[in-house]
């Protein structure tokens, strides 16, 4: 089989790994990839949203299948440009992936169809939610409403912060368009957990919990980013967890999906709370996670291909997901001063460490080539470095150890991604 993945961070470094391990695959190419995912794919210099480009290479090199990683093509429709050609594609069409693209749309779909989450109001206007917050109790959340690269929520301590963030949002527009439309929600407090699935558009399968450090800084401190390190297996999802998000989250939502008209085929990812009620679910997004697809395919038994396939024919009832019984850590290296300014083109060193090693990985996230062999830094979050372990303490030590054998000026790692998850911390 010929593949074609778009994108080019972390995720798709992770994906394209795991995709060359299978019998099945006899090419992969990447569009536009990274300097890591060089390594195994042929990348090709093609924007992510440019379908027309995408889908006519796909006819010239009689590629097979199409995997589209990030959100922003998903949720423009990248699927349906595919479909359109007669092309075989991985993801949700346009209708579905607005269960990420509109928050208001995924809090109303719960509303409608009895599914835990956050109380909430939405609001077009920046002089009605300002109304809204005059009485509203704190602390409380604030989310646009369209992509905003994973950073688009806000947490509000004080009246006077949430006031700030409703004009950040959609006055000043710090997330551009996004912010036209908001979510004002209640403040939940608990474990957040996140779970990754396959869905067919009628069964859903779970994959291996995980759980992400959004913040910055040390502590749970800074500004929110893209997601700074992960581990899995969560300790805090149990059998009573899964159990009852089984029951009253994951089937529920892939029903209420078809009942809309908005056949489900791809990835759900599932943010969930697990409040003193119960869990809840603080989002969805309609594509692997980043940074949890790094240490969620590392654990993976299956040939991920086939597993594609199930959900596109319809036949995921087929598969007997598994994962090994251990565990993973992911450390991102990131350019100081991310998520707001940093500097690039710094010298990656290091790297050559990880080959041939089958417990230990650098996922490239923002890497290019410059010249012929070297590595340089092309973004805020670098690289995820990923070691498995027999369990979260030791995959934990094995990941900050190899986060050392890598260099580059202005380098910043937060130190306590999955601290104290375990008793012995």
């Amino acid at each position: 089989m010929k593949i074609l993945i778009i994108g080019g961070g972390g995720r798709e470094h992770a994906i394209a790994w795991k995709i060359s391990g299978s019998p099945k695959v006899d090419k992969i190419y990447c569009a536009p990839g990274n300097a890591g995912i060089a390594e195994l794919a042929e990348c090709v210099d093609m924007n992510v949203m440019d379908f027309d480009a995408q889908v006519a290479f796909a006819r010239e090199k009689e590629i097979d299948l199409t995997i589209i990683g990030p959100d922003d093509p998903l949720v423009a429709g990248a699927v349906d440009a595919f479909e359109a050609a007669g092309l075989r594609v991985f993801g949700p069409r346009k209708s579905a992936a607005l269960l990420e693209g509109s928050k208001s749309f995924s809090k109303d779909l719960m509303k409608k169809y009895g599914i835990p989450t956050a109380a909430y109001e939405v609001f077009d206007s920046p002089e009605t939610a300002l109304s809204y917050l005059k009485t509203a109790k704190m602390p409380i959340v604030l989310k646009a409403d369209g992509l905003a690269l994973g950073k688009g929520v806000l947490i509000c301590n004080t009246r006077k912060e949430a006031e700030k963030g409703v004009k950040s949002l959609m006055l000043d527009k710090q997330f551009g368009s996004a912010g036209d439309r908001i979510v004002v929600e209640e403040f939940m407090t608990g474990r957040e957990v996140s779970v990754l699935s396959f869905v067919d558009g009628k069964i859903v399968k779970i994959m291996t919990s995980a759980q992400d450090h959004k913040r910055a800084k040390d502590g749970d401190q800074g500004l929110n980013t893209g997601g700074m390190g992960t581990f899995s297996p969560s300790p805090f999802y149990t059998e009573e967890v899964d159990k009852f998000c089984k029951q009253y989250i994951y089937q529920a939502t892939v029903d209420a999906m078809k009942a809309e008209g908005r056949e489900f085929k791809g990835i759900i990812f599932f943010g969930l709370m697990l409040t003193e009620n119960g869990p809840r679910v603080l989002e969805y997004n309609a594509r692997f996670g980043d940074p949890e697809t790094q240490v969620v395919l590392p654990r993976m038994k299956n040939d991920i291909v086939e597993v594609f396939e199930a959900c596109i024919d319809g036949t995921l009832d087929q598969i007997d997901l598994q994962f090994e019984d251990n565990a993973a850590v992911c450390v991102v290296l990131a350019s100081e001063g991310y998520p707001e300014k940093y500097e690039k083109g710094y010298p990656i060193t290091g790297l050559e460490a990880f080959k041939g090693q089958d417990s230990y990985f650098a996922f490239h996230a923002g890497s290019k080539l410059e010249g012929s062999k070297t590595v340089v830094t092309n973004g805020g979050r670098v690289l995820g470095v990923t070691a498995v372990g027999r369990d979260l303490k030791e995959a934990r030590k094995n990941a900050y150890e190899a986060a050392e054998w890598v260099s580059f000026e202005n380098k910043y790692m937060r130190r306590d991604i999955g601290k104290g998850i375990d008793e012995t911390g």
